[in-house]
């Protein structure tokens, strides 16, 4: 080799790639995951902070970056954050646009039978439900239920919250001894769960409301007050860290309690998440 020879760089030889191209016939797209465990991190403190417009902001972002890095498992974790997202704000649209995406991705993906594919449906589900869509809703966690009855090893959370979810859309079809034969097996299986009182509070609160959609405040107020108290007692004496979930917790359960006479405990509730938000 010459004093002026030079080895040849990778840039010297090999052409450009152009990001938002297809590659070469017979050679497949590259995959640049994004960095799921910090993009849900990061989402943690945007809700700690109750900032909506920042948690969209950093959703969209990496949906994108996810999108050019040919990343569909990134983009199905972004899709289902987006999904719960839009249905906290009470975005119907929105929420239902990622819905759509997220099976798109499943199918694609060929994920159906999954845990993740589950997870999904009951996500998707509960956005369905909560924007009225029951029937739809229901589909959604029957197809959650067989899934999760076929995979081993199902983290009880999961079954604790499909379940729960399972019972509100029954109960907003009527289904009242259905709902309760699911909030039942809801509460059992999230005492599988460390910190899982908070669910069983929410749990039990939607009991209450459930005998209330049956057999009215009066006739219903014995079995109604024993499950508000359990809920209260729940949120006081959790395992649960106080943090910006636990806040969230508090901040959706205070209102029940005032619904229901509980006026000294929804302002301690609403208190303390409003403390836990201003430390984040």
């Amino acid at each position: 080799m010459g004093t002026h020879d030079k080895p040849l760089a990778k840039e010297d030889y090999a052409e450009p790639v152009c990001l938002l191209c297809d590659p070469p016939y017979g050679r497949e797209k590259e995959v640049k995951p994004v960095p799921q465990m910090r993009i849900i991190r990061k989402m943690d403190e945007y809700m700690s902070r109750r900032d909506y417009a920042g948690a969209e902001r950093h959703l969209l972002y990496w949906l994108e970056e996810a999108r050019l890095g040919n990343d569909e498992r990134g983009m199905l974790l972004v899709c289902n954050e987006l999904v719960g997202h839009y249905r906290k704000t009470g975005s119907r649209e929105s929420a239902f646009k990622y819905a759509s995406m997220a099976r798109e991705l499943l199918e694609k993906m060929d994920f159906d039978g999954t845990i993740s594919s589950g997870t999904t449906y009951v996500n998707i589900g509960t956005a369905y439900n909560a924007f009225g869509e029951n029937e739809e809703a229901e589909k959604m966690f029957e197809k959650a239920e067989s899934i999760y009855s076929a995979c081993k090893n199902v983290r009880p959370d999961l079954l604790g919250g499909l379940y729960n979810n399972m019972a509100l859309v029954n109960v907003s079809l009527k289904r009242y001894e259905k709902a309760c034969t699911l909030y039942e097996k809801a509460l059992q299986t999230m005492k599988q769960v460390k910190g899982g009182e908070l669910e069983q509070a929410i749990t039990y609160l939607n009991m209450a409301n459930a005998v209330e959609a049956e057999k009215g405040l009066d006739a219903g107020e014995s079995v109604i007050f024993d499950y508000v108290d359990r809920a209260y007692d729940l949120l006081k004496n959790t395992s649960a860290p106080r943090d910006g979930y636990y806040a969230f917790v508090c901040e959706k359960c205070a209102p029940s309690f005032g619904y229901y006479g509980y006026f000294a405990a929804a302002e301690e509730l609403a208190e303390t998440a409003r403390e836990i938000y201003e430390r984040a």
